[in-house]
């Protein structure tokens, strides 16, 4: 379709989420001209936890948010665990390379924060614009840039429109359509999760310890069933709980199971005085897709890189998303300043290429770790044996609190960081 207007940039980022409201941030403090391409306005949903770790905290950290309660951040302290007729509570690790709180902050706002942080540092936000497509060269298949359309408030739809440059971030999320345009789809040999929740008026909403129910019990059948997955609920301190449950591809129920039902049968079965009732419900339940564990390669190709859930950045080991999308983010800005900086040739590709490798390097090892988890859990006689054996244990408990997380300090650190470094440096990334 003929293009009525064009529009260039160093950079064009194709999704305003965290991986790419972060991205953009770096590239732009970077002093490079960034596009932030995003389809609906701020604020708006997503559907997550809510529940932030050390590891996205020094994230927010780094871009200079403002983490403090009168903005609207709630701290909280660590992990309380439940499972196996037991319940334990882990702070945070004391580390030198991440602090010792958590944060929880509704996505509803979470998300324009950091996008109006990258606006503030520079880079131009055009909410209400969908990518239709890649541009690309007819001869060698590089991507130059995105079609795009916007929609004003009525819904009415603009003429397209051509944006250009030497790079475009897909940060799309899962379904990242401009990486299934160029052929990029998703490994089916990487571990999937499903996440669903919603909001509960309870008074537990100023909770300061984030809660994981590590027995996920299927209750539609004849018997109960226990699932690889885990339930959680966060206080918001506006009067809610976040509440909800993630599983995992790994059981047979994956596909077939009634996740609203699931998610009743657990919270049925939880202290009423909590208020985790339909009628105390304040939202309607809402699910996403986890991708994990780099389920979609190569992370740059041609003129593409892929952040965040685009890249199936997702943690296999707690589900975690929020942290990676910001870290891949920093870690793409990082490589795409140093590239842009060289000329249009092979030395500037030679930089890019370095982009998947470099997250391998950081997560390859740890992911795939993580993927050898999940095989095991999906086995439920191995996810009861894990409860009930484990968690009577807190120095077993702190270990793994550490492993899931990915919570160790880089040099020095004790005993347990060290053995899970080793362990992630000699498993191989792929």
């Amino acid at each position: 379709m003929t293009s009525t207007v064009q529009a260039d940039a160093d950079v064009i980022v194709v999704g305003a989420g965290p991986s790419g409201a972060t991205t953009a941030f770096h590239l732009a403090q970077s002093g490079l001209d960034v596009l932030l391409l995003e389809k609906t306005a701020f604020p708006r949903e997503k559907v997550c936890g809510d529940g932030l770790t050390p590891r996205a905290v020094k994230s927010l950290v780094s871009m200079g948010i403002d983490i403090s309660p009168e903005a609207g951040w709630i701290r909280n302290q660590g992990l309380r665990i439940i499972g196996g007729g037991h319940r334990l509570e882990i702070p945070w690790p004391d580390l030198a390379d991440y602090p010792s709180f958590g944060l929880v902050r509704k996505r509803m706002d979470f998300d324009e924060t950091l996008a109006r942080a990258a606006q503030k540092v520079g880079a131009r936000l055009h909410e209400r614009t969908s990518v239709t497509g890649p541009v690309l060269d007819d001869r060698s298949g590089r991507v130059l840039g995105v079609t795009a359309r916007t929609t004003d408030e009525d819904g009415m739809r603009g003429p397209e429109i051509t944006y250009t440059a030497p790079l475009v971030v897909a940060a799309d999320g899962n379904s990242s359509r401009l990486s299934l345009a160029v052929g990029l789809r998703p490994r089916d040999d990487r571990p999937m999760g499903v996440a669903v929740r919603t909001y509960y008026t309870s008074p537990r909403h100023e909770d300061d310890w984030l809660e994981s129910w590590l027995e996920l019990w299927d209750y539609s059948g004849k018997e109960p069933t226990l699932l690889p997955g885990y339930g959680w609920a966060f206080g918001v301190g506006d009067g809610t709980s976040n509440v909800g449950l993630g599983i995992l591809n790994t059981s047979k129920a994956f596909q077939h199971v009634d996740y609203k039902a699931l998610l009743k049968g657990w919270l049925d079965h939880t202290p009423e005085e909590w208020g985790y009732r339909d009628e105390n419900m304040t939202q309607p339940v809402r699910g996403a897709a986890l991708p994990m564990g780099f389920n979609r390669q190569p992370h740059y190709s041609k003129g593409l890189m892929l952040v965040g859930d685009a890249g199936g950045m997702v943690n296999p080991f707690n589900g975690e998303g929020i942290a990676y999308a910001m870290e891949s983010g920093e870690l793409a800005a990082e490589v795409a300043a140093q590239a842009l900086a060289r000329g249009p040739d092979g030395a500037r590709e030679r930089a890019l290429e370095a982009y998947p490798k470099a997250l391998k390097d950081t997560y390859g090892g740890y992911y795939t770790l993580g993927r050898l988890f999940v095989r095991a859990i999906g086995n439920p006689n191995v996810m009861r044996l894990a409860t009930q054996r484990g968690l009577p244990h807190p120095t077993l408990m702190r270990f793994t609190l550490k492993l899931l997380a990915n919570l160790t300090d880089a040099r020095g650190g004790d005993t347990m960081d060290r053995l899970i470094n080793g362990l992630a440096k000699i498993t191989p990334a792929a």
